[in-house]
C-alpha cells in the first residue's frame, strides 16, 4: 500500500511515477503543494497536457468517462484532475475504483480531496488508490510542531531562525500554515543571507491570523484561555462589532448546553432555538459537564444589556470577563438580576 506523508513524497516521485494519486485535507497549502510537486514530476515525465474537473452536486460523471477513454489530440501523455471538496464522489465512487484499479494508458489520475474521516477513509475507491496508486493523507500541522515546521520552511528557502524566532512567528500567524509560509519566504528575502532575528520578525511581521468570531467561541469553550483572549483582543483592534463578537460566544454556549441535555432535548422539536446554537468541538464537550453554563449564560445576558447601553459597565470589560470564564481562566461571579439604571 503506497500511502504517504509529505515528507515521503519527493523520494517516492524520484523513484518513478504512479498512474494515480489522492491527496486528502483540509489545510490548503500542504494540499496545492503536494499537488504542485506531482505535476511537475509528471511535466518531466512528459505529461503535457491536464484537464482539470471540479466535482459538486451537478457533477456529469460521463465527461471524466469521456475524457478517460477517448486519445488526445495529438497523442500526448495526460493529466486528469478532480477537485472533489467534499471527498465523497456518490455515484462516481465506483468510476474512480476502475480508474485505479485499471488505469488508462498515458492517462496520471490525480484527484484532491477533502479531509476524509474514517467511513470515508474505508471506501472502496479510496483504498483502491491506496493499494495500486499512491494515497497522502494530510493533516494540519500541530501548535507545538509548528516551529520545527517554521524551521524546516526557513532552511528550504535558504535562511536560518535565531533561538526563540520560529515560536514568536507561531504565536503572531496563529495557525495560519499559508500566512507563515508566506511570512517565512517574505523574511528570508529581508535578512540578506544572514539569520532572520527577533527584531527582524517584530519589524516586518503583520498579524496575520485571520481572527474571526468563530475561532474565539472555539478556543474559548475548548478551554485555551491564552488563545481566546488574543483573538478577543485581535478582535477589538480590527473593530469587529461587540454585538457579532457576543452572538458568537452565546451561539457556543447554547450548543454546550444542549449538548449536556441531548436526551432531554431529543424528544423535543428543534426549534428556532436548537438553530442558533453551535456544534461543539470534542475538546469542549468533554468540558461541558463541568461549565457552569446557566450563570455564563446568565452573564452574556448581563454584557447583552452592556453592549446595548441599558446596564452599567464597559462592554470590552463585560466581553473579556465572559470570554475568560467559558475559557476557565476567571470564576463566574453571581449578579443579581437586577439592571443597574
Amino acid at each position: 500500500m503506497a500511502r504517504l506523508t509529505l515528507e515521503q513524497l519527493p523520494a517516492a516521485l524520484l523513484g518513478g511515477l504512479r498512474s494515480t494519486y489522492l491527496i486528502s485535507g483540509d489545510e490548503p497549502l500542504l494540499v496545492a503543494e503536494a499537488g504542485d510537486a506531482i505535476r511537475a514530476a509528471a511535466r518531466t515525465a512528459g505529461f503535457s497536457e491536464r484537464t482539470v474537473f471540479f466535482v459538486d452536486r451537478s457533477f456529469d460523471w460521463d465527461e471524466l468517462r469521456t475524457a478517460t477513454q477517448s486519445m488526445s489530440l495529438f497523442a500526448e501523455r495526460r493529466i486528469i484532475e478532480l477537485r472533489l471538496p467534499t471527498g465523497k464522489p456518490d455515484k462516481g465512487a465506483a468510476q474512480l475504483t476502475a480508474l485505479a484499479e485499471n488505469p488508462p494508458p498515458d492517462i496520471l489520475t490525480l484527484v484532491l480531496a477533502g479531509k476524509l474521516d474514517k467511513k470515508a477513509s474505508d471506501a472502496a475507491w479510496v483504498q483502491a488508490f491506496a493499494q495500486r496508486g499512491c494515497w497522502l493523507p494530510l493533516w494540519p500541522v500541530a501548535a507545538a510542531a509548528l516551529p520545527g515546521w517554521l524551521g524546516v520552511r526557513a532552511k528550504r528557502a535558504g535562511a536560518a531562525l535565531e533561538p526563540g524566532v520560529a515560536e514568536l512567528i507561531a504565536e503572531r500567524v496563529e495557525g495560519n500554515l499559508l500566512a507563515a509560509a508566506q511570512e517565512v519566504d517574505k523574511l528570508a528575502l529581508l535578512s540578506l543571507g544572514t539569520s532572520i532575528s527577533r527584531e527582524l520578525v517584530l519589524r516586518s511581521v503583520g498579524d496575520s491570523s485571520r481572527y474571526d468570531v468563530f475561532q474565539l467561541a472555539e478556543a474559548a469553550s475548548a478551554g485555551d484561555a491564552g488563545r481566546a483572549l488574543r483573538i478577543l483582543l485581535g478582535l477589538k483592534s480590527e473593530g469587529v462589532e461587540p454585538t457579532l463578537i457576543l452572538w458568537a460566544l452565546v451561539r457556543e454556549l447554547r450548543g454546550l448546553w444542549q449538548a449536556t441535555e441531548r436526551n432531554r432535548l431529543r424528544s423535543s422539536a428543534r426549534g428556532s432555538g436548537w438553530n442558533q446554537a453551535s456544534t461543539p468541538s470534542a475538546a469542549a464537550l468533554a468540558r461541558a459537564r463541568g461549565l457552569p453554563l446557566a450563570q455564563l449564560l446568565a452573564d452574556a445576558a448581563r454584557a447583552d444589556r452592556i453592549v446595548k447601553g441599558l446596564a452599567a459597565g464597559d462592554t470590552w470589560t463585560a466581553l473579556t470577563g465572559l470570554t475568560a470564564t467559558l475559557a476557565g481562566a476567571l470564576q463566574p461571579v453571581r449578579v443579581s438580576g437586577r439592571v443597574a439604571s
